[in-house]
């Protein structure tokens, strides 16, 4: 059956390749998983373990967790959509994405290893006033995780349902379900470390799957990229830019403020920023990026063939009157290659993306209530011995609940612009926030508190009155109209405005304190006196 074919017959029965063989795979990853994080539960036993893995793992392999914890189902259905139906500004969120691990490698993931221990509230509190600054930086690690976690629940919600057969909400509601009881299952049982294997396999299938299918699809053309190329630009996918943005001057502003959120957001993303803990060294950390971004780099390479190859193979018609549209470029792909065989395993790669990246913000998300929020801000840093992992666990389901009734709610409707918001969040509250607190002496706690507030505030404000929320056919709510702020993305106003509010609420405070400074400037480049760095010896 052609891709053509299986459209129909999927308008037809509401299933996409062969219900049954879905299921299977979807069951062989669950099982295979759940045994890893069986076997890393044993020695789970303190907080260290909990939240950071114990700081056991390699540079290696948290560089390949961090990849399975960065690439999500944005980054395989969705590029690869946007490059089969607009070519080369589709390609653009590759590079942005990738970019951002730059700012990460050289001005973030050492300094900020060597001077926290557990969560990003570790480094900015270190010389501020704590309970104010831990409580600020959690609300912002929350809000960034739950809008993370709504887009990937909603997600994983359309996508079960369509390989499945499952047809109304009410299904697709227990779909959703499903998915945040074994999230939380993952967290629960095997906390960080087992949450890192499950990310190391999601991470080693999906580079396999996109690799498989790349040389697939550049057999159809002798492994001439050049011709590949032009049969997707004949079908539809431009080579040049202005397919998707660049009609207008308000349309190219609002790409430049989406680069900007992806570019400085994933420096501040606090479920990655995480996962710089759970190496043993500085070096390490160093280690992680390198191997994170030669693993990132490489997929969006692989995607650039098979959004192309969607476009040439399947064409961008066929893919925008699929279930799900752009999204389903790539099962399409599958399907056109290798039957229903293929589609079948593509599709259990999206189905593990999710499942490891919702881990993944749970994870961070219930360490950064347990720690700084019960830990540190309530009991004071003197919480009962093994009462702050009990409470983590208690944080993790409570979380998922939110997360489960949220996908709920959302599913069904354009969730796209949560991610934005989390990447713009992320880069607005907490970017300038770190970056202030490891190299302006100067930077004190109403600076901190007025940039994580403010930026949080300014960013969701102008996200609720944005063209993504209303006013636009693709907005989340198409019908009504309250916009007023033309672009889609804040990023562009958002981050500048928290960069400015840190400057200023530090510069109308006296507070400073010299010695602490000098101590978080030893540490944060040397490793000298970093928790971690004790506990590693």
């Amino acid at each position: 059956m052609s891709a053509p074919g299986l459209l129909l017959a999927a308008e037809s029965s509401g299933t996409v390749g062969n219900r049954y063989l879905n299921i299977a795979i979807f069951g062989a990853f669950v099982v295979v998983t759940l045994a890893f994080v069986l076997r890393a539960s044993r020695s789970n036993r303190s907080a260290a373990d909990m939240y950071t893995g114990g700081g056991a793992f390699s540079g290696r392999q948290n560089g390949i967790a961090i990849s399975g914890d960065y690439l999500s189902a944005a980054s395989f259905l969705g590029i690869a959509g946007a490059i089969a139906l607009f070519g080369y500004d589709g390609f653009l969120y590759s590079i942005g994405f990738l970019v951002a691990w730059l700012v990460a490698l050289l001005l973030v993931a050492e300094l900020l290893r060597n001077t926290g221990r557990f969560t990003m509230a570790d480094v900015l509190a270190f010389r501020m006033r704590e309970r104010p600054v831990r409580t600020a930086a959690a609300t912002s690690t929350l809000v960034v995780s739950f809008f993370y976690l709504l887009a990937q629940m909603a997600g994983a919600g359309g996508l079960v349902a369509l390989l499945l057969d499952i047809n109304g909400k009410g299904g697709q509601a227990v779909v959703i379900a499903l998915v945040g009881v074994l999230m939380i299952a993952y967290v629960l049982i095997g906390g960080m470390k087992g949450t890192t294997y499950v990310q190391i396999i999601k991470a080693a299938l999906l580079i396999a799957g996109a690799a498989l299918m790349t040389v697939w699809v550049l057999s159809e053309y002798s492994f001439s990229l050049s011709e590949l190329l032009g049969r997707g630009a004949e079908a539809g996918a431009a080579l040049e830019s202005g397919a998707q943005y660049g009609a207008t001057e308000t349309s190219k502003i609002d790409f430049l403020s989406l680069g900007l959120a992806l570019v400085l957001g994933t420096a501040g993303l606090p479920h990655i920023l995480m996962r710089f803990y759970t190496v043993p060294t500085a070096r390490e950390a160093r280690r992680s990026v390198v191997w994170a971004i030669a693993l990132i780099g490489l997929f969006y390479l692989l995607t650039l063939v098979l959004g192309y190859g969607a476009a040439a193979l399947v064409g961008p018609d066929t893919i925008r009157a699929a279930p799900g549209a752009a999204n389903s470029a790539a099962p399409l792909l599958a399907f056109e290659l290798g039957g229903t065989v293929l589609l079948g395993i593509i599709s259990a790669v999206a189905f593990a993306t999710i499942l490891a990246v919702v881990a993944g913000l749970t994870i961070t998300a219930s360490a950064s209530f347990a720690h700084d929020i019960y830990a540190q801000v309530l009991k004071r840093g003197e919480p009962e011995p093994g009462k702050e992992v009990r409470v983590a666990r208690l944080a993790a389901v409570v979380i998922g609940a939110v997360a489960i009734a949220g996908g709920i709610a959302a599913n069904g409707q354009n969730v796209a612009f949560l991610v934005a918001l989390a990447f713009a969040v992320a880069a607005s509250a907490n970017l300038p926030t770190i970056l202030y607190s490891l190299f302006w002496k100067g930077f004190n706690t109403r600076g901190c508190l007025w940039s994580i507030y403010g930026g949080l505030a300014i960013t969701i404000t102008l996200i609720a009155f944005s063209p993504a929320v209303s006013g636009d056919p693709t907005a989340m709510f198409p019908d009504s109209d309250w916009s007023w702020f033309p672009l889609k993305n804040p990023g562009i106003v958002s981050i500048p405005a928290s960069f400015l509010l840190g400057w200023l609420g530090a510069k109308t405070s006296k507070e400073h304190d010299a010695a602490k400074y000098a101590e978080m400037e030893v540490r944060s480049l040397t490793g000298a006196g970093s928790t971690n760095e004790v506990a590693a010896h």
